[in-house]
């Protein structure tokens, strides 16, 4: 008799990324490969046991989205076509190998396997649908429904539109299937407290959990993880199994990853020349997965070795066996003290099984043939199963969780994706109103009005496409972001438009018919899901996602820098740039007023800034340069009334430094709008102390700035702690937001080429970039060389920069004896130092004074080990020892010794390299910190009317 019991769970979903009016969408590739390599294998597997008589019990849930594509004649139509070149493709190969033995077996394979592909799926007439339902009617696999867009129900803002997400995806699965869920798949596995009344109303018995979210329940569950736990709303929650899910999923010791399995990564689509794979890939020559691959994943760091099915299929069946063995064990122990049998919910995503794991839909024949017959402890169950045999369960509250890293939101909220949202519930809110308004007016005769229904169906079906928490993921991942940004922003200027059709009764039926076409889902969608119906709310996470954001972005900001792109001396420049484009990306309108670069005043957009380049009246070159600066404040006070004149109205002035100061408080009083500043450096620091009568003008002009400002911005505590010492000024003004960088791929250098060209030695490379000023240390690192030049005989150090002691330190250099070991490059492109930081052992910046030190942490993103004084705010950046080292500022033998270190010890240098770009990646985000800037423009409660912008 056995003990326990296991209940497998597969979740099927792909996002809605039909697009009617091409066939080459990449992402399109998405469903076919899907179908191809994962549904029709998992399919064939369900019919081989049900022929076989095997009484086998399994749960998939498919999400709307994929159902819809699925059940799509169109998509239908192309996979034919994909299976078509796929199997023309596979001929191909098998009399290109006629002569290669081994390669010759796998492509036959190969064909054999398409052939038995192409049978079923004419059993089927190419209907993936009809197959499920087959399996379903036969009572072996119990089919559940998900979210209908796959939208993160824990930041969905309104219990309207988490009610439409709900009863849309249980509306489709009973349309398309012919049978009502009785379970859901809540997408991310994300649970929000008060969630569970909503899937009650809706008819659903139970939904999936992490373990934590059990775990994690008031009170604690007498029967732990291997019992459902029914929620205040009597809805049961499943957790997932650890150790189960670890035995499959993990990237370590997990099965896909024994080395006899066949290795994804290697495609023909990449390693057959382009004449011949031409044919079978992009129409654009993109290079992509055809799912003919010939190696076994083999090891680590070895040469790959030729596939060897017999070899995995025998993996397969032991893996299987393995897992069984240990369900069993599982069950066993548990059954001594639990008072039922111990329930182990075993769930995956289902393209794990056969796309990615090839071997994976062998695995689960394997499993469920060994589990219905031969195993004595375990029995296969579905959760509705089970909750008949035990309709009575432990009860609890359960917290805010999901499945994704750590345990909850981070996925879905991040500064990779969180300005999605601010969007999203704006357009919810939009919906609501006008579908409530809708029925409000027309009341007994609103079914009547077709045209606007149509209308405001259309425009939640924009809202829901857009609400697929897929995008967020994309944009957390950083993968096909472009794509994914414009499915958001295309849905929900689409959905704006359709609102401002139906608010202005101006219906135009041509338009409304097109984006229907465009998007063939949810066709009877029901707009009385967005009707309000309770008093009490869902404890949604909005919250969560920004309590700040219950105000808007701002209409406009209006930026002052005396330096901007191209014309920048130093980072001030980069940093206004970088912050800049993210604010635009976020939904602000920017404009810059800067310096031109002669005589003639210029406007032009640079990804979507406005930027307004002054003439000066008096070049910068002369003497009073003073007096250069306040023609420069003048031109910028002249633009700003001339633009204001012409309906430019900023919302709030955000000024960059002294420079811009007379302008930034003249534009402030003149227009009574708020200011904020960015304190970049001082001139106390920059020359350690107040010297002369220039050094105490430009003092008393940063004093006046911070007095007269209503916000200030510092990059660093260390300037925080700076502006408060020199200026008195009250805590409550400032605010730290770090400079940032953007995340870009690293450089793919040829190290020994670059070396080749630049006439560099075998040995190690240190490198600087920076200005050629006193502050930068420069001569430190000169004399760091001349004690370390018997030690490390062939090191040479690379100088990129210009500035005015340039000839100075060249000097140094000679006098030193070291013109061969330090080479001093002059200026050079974002290119050539991405390409230099890529090709250094160490890039070193020995400070006396840095207010930041945004070159280091452009180093660190592009994976150079750093060494950097301890001072300002590079200390803030750099651990030393965990992320790059740190030397005693302004000591030459503190950083010859830290130089010795990293020399000798290349793994360490790399074990630095690596914890410096996570940390990058986590904490100085440009999208991030221009988030934070949005949070003290906001502070001001300045009115805002801008939302997604075409």
């Amino acid at each position: 008799m056995h003990k326990g019991y296991l209940s497998l769970v597969l979740h099927a979903h792909l996002p809605y990324v039909r697009h009617g009016d091409r066939d080459d969408r990449l992402e399109e590739r998405w469903v076919y490969e899907a179908m191809l390599e994962c549904y029709l294998p998992l399919l064939m597997v369900f019919d081989k046991l049900l022929s076989d008589g095997i009484a086998f019990r399994m749960t998939l849930a498919i999400s709307p989205t994929l159902l819809s594509m699925l059940d799509d004649d169109l998509i239908v139509a192309r996979f034919r076509t994909h299976l078509a070149k796929t199997v023309e493709l596979a001929g191909k190969e098998v009399k290109r190998t006629a002569d290669q033995p081994q390669e010759h077996r796998i492509a036959k394979m190969y064909v054999e396997r398409f052939r038995a592909i192409i049978a079923y799926c004419r059993k089927w007439d190419f209907q993936l649908i009809k197959a499920f339902r087959h399996v379903a009617d036969s009572g072996c696999l119990e089919l559940i429904t998900c979210a209908a867009t796959h939208s993160f129900l824990p930041f969905v803002e309104t219990e309207e539109a988490i009610r439409a997400q709900l009863q849309v995806g249980i509306d489709t699965h009973e349309r398309i299937l012919g049978r009502r869920p009785k379970g859901i798949w809540l997408p991310e596995c994300g649970y929000t407290p008060g969630l569970d009344r909503l899937l009650k109303e809706a008819g659903l018995r139970y939904f999936f959990v992490d373990s934590h979210t059990i775990l994690h329940a008031t009170p604690v569950p007498r029967r732990g993880l291997l019992a459902p736990l029914f929620t205040p709303h009597d809805v049961a929650a499943f957790a997932r199994d650890e150790v189960a899910s670890r035995q499959v999923w993990s990237s370590i010791d997990g099965y896909p990853g024994d080395y006899d399995y066949r290795e994804y990564y290697r495609d023909i689509g990449f390693d057959r020349e382009m004449s011949y794979i031409e044919p079978y890939i992009h129409p654009d020559g993109i290079r992509v997965h055809t799912g003919l691959k010939y190696y076994r994943i083999t090891g680590k760091d070895v040469e790959k070795d030729w596939y060897e099915p017999s070899w995995a299929r025998e993996k397969a069946a032991s893996h299987a066996g393995h897992f069984l063995y240990h369900r069993e064990r599982q069950v066993e122990e548990a059954s001594d003290w639990m008072d039922r049998k111990p329930l182990v919910v075993a769930t995956y995503d289902a393209e794990l099984f056969g796309h990615w794991w090839f071997e994976g839909p062998q695995f689960l024949d394997d499993l469920l043939r060994k589990t219905v017959c031969d195993s004595k402890q375990v029995k296969l169950i579905t959760p509705s199963e089970y909750l008949e045999e035990y309709p009575e369960q432990d009860r609890g509250h359960l917290p805010m969780s999901t499945w994704g890293r750590n345990g909850y939101g981070e996925v879905w909220l991040n500064e990779n994706n969180g300005w999605i949202y601010r969007h999203l519930h704006q357009a919810e809110r939009e919906l609501i109103e006008a579908i409530t308004t809708f029925y409000e007016d027309k009341g007994a005769d609103a079914k009547k009005d077709q045209l606007a229904i149509r209308c405001l169906q259309q425009a939640a079906r924009e809202l829901m496409l857009a609400q697929s928490s897929d995008w967020a993921f994309i944009l957390d991942g950083q993968t096909v972001v472009e794509y994914a940004v414009r499915r958001v922003h295309d849905h929900l200027v689409r959905l704006r438009a359709l609102l401002a059709m139906y608010r202005e009764n101006q219906l135009d039926e041509k338009i409304i018919s097109t984006t229907e076409a465009a998007f063939p889902i949810f066709p009877h969608l029901d707009l009385t899901y967005y009707l309000p119906k309770q008093t009490h709310r869902v404890n949604v996470s909005h919250h969560l996602v920004a309590a700040t954001q219950s105000v808007s972005p701002q209409k406009a900001v209006m930026m002052l820098a005396w330096e901007f792109p191209p014309h920048v001396v130093g980072g001030l420049g980069r940093a206004v740039y970088d912050l800049a484009r993210h604010l635009v990306l976020q939904g602000i309108e920017v404009h810059v007023l800067t310096r031109a670069a002669d005589s003639c005043a210029v406007n032009e957009s640079m990804e979507g800034i406005h930027v307004h380049r002054l003439p000066t009246y008096m070049p910068a070159e002369q003497d009073d340069f003073l007096a250069w600066v306040f023609q420069l404040n003048l031109a910028m006070v002249d633009a700003a009334s001339q633009l204001w004149s012409l309906g430019v109205r900023p919302d709030v002035f955000h000024a960059h430094d002294w420079l811009v100061g007379w302008a930034a408080i003249e534009l402030k009083q003149r227009y009574s709008l708020p200011l904020v500043s960015t304190i970049h450096a001082l001139e106390h620091g920059r020359h350690q102390g107040i010297h002369t009568p220039l050094q105490q003008r430009i003092h008393d002009c940063e004093r006046t700035i911070t007095q007269m400002s209503d916000s200030i911005i510092v990059c660093s505590h260390y300037m925080e702690s700076e502006v408060k010492r020199l200026f008195e000024t009250p805590p409550s003004k400032l605010r730290v937001i770090h400079n940032g960088v953007d995340l870009t791929p690293l450089p793919d250098v040829n190290r020994a080429q670059l070396r080749h060209e630049m006439a560099i030695g075998d040995g190690p490379v240190l490198f600087f970039v920076g200005r050629l000023v006193q502050e930068k240390g420069v001569h430190l690192l000169i004399e760091a060389m001349a004690r370390l030049r018997h030690e490390f005989p062939n090191v040479t150090l690379l100088v990129a920069g210009r500035g005015p002691m340039q000839d100075e330190w060249k000097q140094l250099v000679h006098r030193m004896g070291l013109s061969e070991r330090v080479r001093f490059l002059g200026f050079v492109d974002d290119t050539r130092r991405n390409e230099l930081f890529a090709l250094a052992d160490v890039a070193v910046f020995p400070s006396l004074y840095e207010p930041f030190g945004i070159v280091a942490l452009e180093a660190m993103a592009l994976g150079a080990p750093v060494l950097v004084a301890d001072t300002g705010g590079l200390r803030e950046i750099v651990r030393h020892g965990e992320n790059g080292a740190m030397m005693y500022t302004g000591d030459a033998e503190s950083l010859t010794n830290q130089l010795r270190w990293l020399l000798r010890d290349p793994d360490q240098r790399g074990q630095l390299a690596l914890a410096a770009m996570h940390d990058v990646k986590q904490s100085y985000s440009w999208t991030l910190l221009a988030s934070q800037t949005i949070d003290i423009y906001r502070s001001f409660g300045v009115p805002a009317e801008i939302g997604m912008t075409t």
